[in-house]
């Protein structure tokens, strides 16, 4: 790494500044996630990440904790992101080995799964994030995806973000957006002021869903407080939170690599308790590596796991996740929606340095936008045919697999949430895309 002329070093590579980021933030703006490592320690020297976790904790069910205390010396933590059927176990001063160490060990002696490390999860992914950094567009521009006019618009439905949290004004800026609600994102900081990464995520995700169900309630959630990232035993508290507050969709717009590509404990056991709710369904973005890797949430079974087409809508998006765990594509490359206010500075190569003005609006691409075309198609699709959302889901995905792109996959696109003799809005896009997939 190169050093500045403010004394910092400055990363060579976008892996280097995402990881950087979630480590140790922005010196004298913002800070990073307390605890944060990444796996393997000389990730740096071989250019990749396994995964990111929290240092000496592990994650254990409930039923297995007295027997991992006795082979690692551990305490579990106690506190409000404390979930039902999930213990964050921390090291005390007599455990010296590592968090992979230990896992490594009770892999052998009780069988891969018993323990994970506490895995951080992120909007950005661990090459990729999303998969650009925003660009500025003229004031006053129409989103794109353009907004529904189709006769299924979801009313009735609640769709939850769990992201970045929620600017505002931006529901009396775009018109799309009126009637959304969330919990407050803090977008600016630092001396000078500037926009912090990943801030507006939340509310750029929620216009997408917005363009897709315009009458659907839309509520925002202050996931992730600072860089992107948080720690898998606090999201799934949150999405346990969810549940029990009566969404009908949740929108997740991160995930998570984990050691040995083995599931994520945590929303293994939120799987579980969302075998009491049948009539919830959760959507989450398949990662933007370009990798078969499989990514936590989005590749379990119980989920819809969204991958992103390319500009065309022909292709898939270069940075998107792909393989058999991925369920259906949708646009998610060169989008437009409500962002945040301010001078934006670049943390990334081959940016990094420049900075540049918002007006409340963003050209942005990754599948955390593909996700919530596909939260809100499963929504408006809810409010013309009575479904729940499994039901809509499913009926939707169906469609998708009859008109699969090859070399893609089952595809999703705006318009296609009521049935074929409503596709006006669709075709309406396609007009603005001559190249895009029609049927």
């Amino acid at each position: 790494m190169s050093i500045g002329d403010d004394g910092y070093a400055r990363p060579q590579t976008t892996l280097e500044a995402q990881i950087n980021l979630i480590l140790h933030g922005i010196p004298g703006v913002e800070e990073g996630l307390e605890g944060a490592a990444a796996y393997p320690p000389d990730w740096r020297e071989k250019g990749s990440v396994d995964y990111l976790y929290r240092e000496r904790s592990i994650l254990v069910r409930d039923a297995d904790v007295e027997r991992l205390r006795t082979i690692v010396p551990s305490e579990p933590v106690r506190g409000e992101d404390n979930l039902r059927g999930l213990t964050l176990l921390q090291f005390t001063a007599d455990e010296q080995r590592s968090v992979e160490e230990v896992c490594a060990a009770v892999d052998r002696e009780l069988g891969e799964g018993v323990v994970t490390p506490d895995h951080i999860f992120y909007v950005c992914t661990g090459t990729t994030c999303p998969a650009t950094e925003p660009e500025p567009v003229p004031p006053g521009s129409p989103p794109f995806p353009g907004v529904s006019t189709e006769a299924c618009d979801g009313s009735g439905v609640r769709v939850a973000v769990l992201d970045s949290g929620w600017l505002d004004y931006a529901a009396t800026q775009h018109p799309w957006l009126a009637g959304v609600h969330g919990q407050p994102d803090h977008a600016i900081a630092g001396s000078p002021a500037r926009i912090l990464p990943y801030a507006g995520h939340g509310t750029f995700v929620a216009g997408v869903v917005r363009t897709m169900a315009p009458k659907a309630e839309v509520e925002v959630r202050r996931t992730f407080r600072k860089v992107g990232a948080q720690y898998e035993s606090h999201l799934v508290k949150q999405f346990a939170e969810e549940l029990r507050a009566g969404a009908d969709l949740i929108s997740l717009d991160f995930g998570s690599n984990t050691r040995s590509d083995i599931a994520s404990l945590g929303f293994d056991v939120v799987g579980e308790q969302l075998a009491n709710y049948p009539g919830v369904a959760l959507v989450a973005a398949a990662g933007n590596d370009s990798s078969r890797r499989p990514f936590w949430p989005a590749a379990f079974g119980w989920t819809v796991g969204v991958g992103a087409l390319s500009s065309n809508w022909r292709t898939r998006a270069y940075f998107s996740n792909h393989g058999p765990w991925v369920d259906v594509y949708a646009p998610g490359q060169d989008l437009v929606n409500a962002y945040a206010q301010g001078e934006y500075w670049y943390t990334e190569p081959p940016n990094l340095g420049r900075k540049a003005p918002f007006d409340g609006l963003c050209l942005w691409s990754g599948t955390s936008f593909s996700t919530p075309i596909v939260s809100g198609l499963i929504a408006a699709r809810m409010s013309a045919t009575g479904e729940n959302a499994p039901q809509a889901a499913g009926a939707l995905l169906a469609r998708a697999r009859g008109q699969a792109v090859p070399g893609v996959g089952p595809v999703l696109l705006p318009g296609q949430a009521c049935d074929d003799r409503q596709q006006g809005s669709h075709h309406d896009q396609c007009h603005q895309r001559p190249a895009c997939y029609c049927r």
